[in-house]
C-alpha cells in the first residue's frame, strides 16, 4: 500500500471514531437533559413556591421580550388620590344623622354624602356659615347630582355659574373642575358667603344666589332652601323628621352631564336674570 493509500485509511477511521464519538455524546446529552427535564417537572409539582416563582420568572421575561419588540406597554392604572366617599359611621354622630337622612331622602349613597357632609361642616365652619345651610342650598340646586347642568350653564352640585366665575376656577384646575364634587362645592360656599355679605340676611342672599335679586318674586326659591335648612338643623339635632321624597321645584329642570336624571332647581322666572344679574356682579 502506498503512502497516499494509508493516509487515506487513516483519515477515515479517524472520521468514523469521531463519528461515533459524537453520537455518543449526543445521545447522551440528551439522556442527561431528559433526566434533567424530569427532575424540574417532579420538583415544580412537589413545590408549589419553586413553581410560582417559575411562573413569574417567566411572566416577566415574555413582558420583557414584548417590549423589546413592541416597546412598553401601557402603564398599569394608579389609583387615585384622592377618594370621593367615606363611610358616615366614621363621621361625629350630628354629621352622620344628617349623611343617612341626606342619602334615604335624595336615595343617594352615603358615602358619597359622607364626604360632602364632611367638607360642607369644615367650609361652614371657615366661612361662618351653618353647615345645613350649605347641605340645604345644594339639595334644592342639584338633588347632589355632581354633573347637573341647567339651561343657562350653572354646573355641578351647587350649580355655580362657571363662565361668571371663571377665576374661582383658575387655581384649581380650570373651568372643568366644576363638575368636582368638592371644588364645586368650595366654589359654591364662596359665591353664596359673598351673596350673603352683600344682601345683609341669608333670605337676601339666597335670592342673590338664584339670580332674582332684582325680581319681585324668587318663585319660593329661598322658602325651600331655607326650609329644608330646618328639616337638616332639627336631624342634626337628633330629632326624628320624615325623610319623605323630595318635591318638584319651580326653577326650569336642569339638564345633565351625562344624561342622569335631572335635578329640580328653584324659581323658573329667574333662571335667565341669574346670568344678566351675575355678569355684571362684582362676586
Amino acid at each position: 500500500m502506498t503512502a497516499t493509500g494509508k493516509w487515506v485509511t487513516t483519515t477515515r477511521a479517524f472520521a468514523a471514531h469521531m463519528t461515533t464519538g459524537f453520537l455518543k455524546i449526543t445521545h447522551n446529552g440528551f439522556a442527561l437533559l431528559g433526566l434533567a427535564l424530569a427532575f424540574a417537572v417532579i420538583a415544580l409539582a412537589a413545590r408549589a413556591d419553586l413553581r410560582q416563582t417559575g411562573e413569574a420568572q417567566l411572566i416577566d421575561w415574555l413582558q420583557n421580550r414584548q417590549e423589546a419588540l413592541l416597546g412598553p406597554m401601557e402603564e398599569p392604572l394608579e389609583p387615585s388620590d384622592r377618594t370621593l366617599a367615606m363611610n358616615p359611621q366614621e363621621l361625629p354622630r350630628e354629621q352622620a344623622r344628617v349623611a343617612f337622612w341626606l342619602s334615604k331622602k335624595y336615595r343617594v349613597a352615603p358615602e358619597p354624602l359622607g364626604l360632602l357632609v364632611a367638607e360642607a361642616y369644615e367650609l361652614g365652619t371657615r366661612a361662618k356659615l351653618d353647615p345645613t345651610l350649605i347641605l340645604a342650598v345644594m339639595a334644592i340646586e342639584s338633588r347632589f347630582n355632581p354633573f347637573a347642568q341647567s339651561p343657562v350653564g350653572a354646573q355641578g352640585l351647587m350649580q355655580v355659574m362657571t363662565r361668571v366665575h371663571t377665576d374661582k376656577y383658575e387655581s384649581v384646575g380650570g373651568a372643568l373642575a366644576a363638575f368636582d364634587p368638592v371644588t364645586n362645592l368650595r366654589v359654591g360656599v364662596k359665591v353664596l358667603q359673598e351673596c350673603i355679605a352683600r344682601a345683609g340676611s341669608i333670605e337676601g342672599g339666597l335670592r342673590y344666589y338664584v339670580g332674582a335679586a332684582n325680581l319681585t318674586d324668587d318663585g319660593g326659591y329661598a322658602a325651600k332652601v331655607l326650609a329644608e335648612h330646618f328639616r337638616l338643623s332639627q336631624v342634626a339635632g337628633g330629632r326624628r323628621m320624615a325623610a319623605a321624597p323630595p318635591t318638584l321645584s319651580t326653577r326650569a329642570p336642569a339638564m345633565t352631564i351625562p344624561a342622569l336624571a335631572a335635578p329640580s332647581q328653584g324659581a323658573s322666572n329667574a333662571t335667565s336674570d341669574k346670568v344678566a344679574m351675575l355678569s355684571h356682579s362684582d362676586l
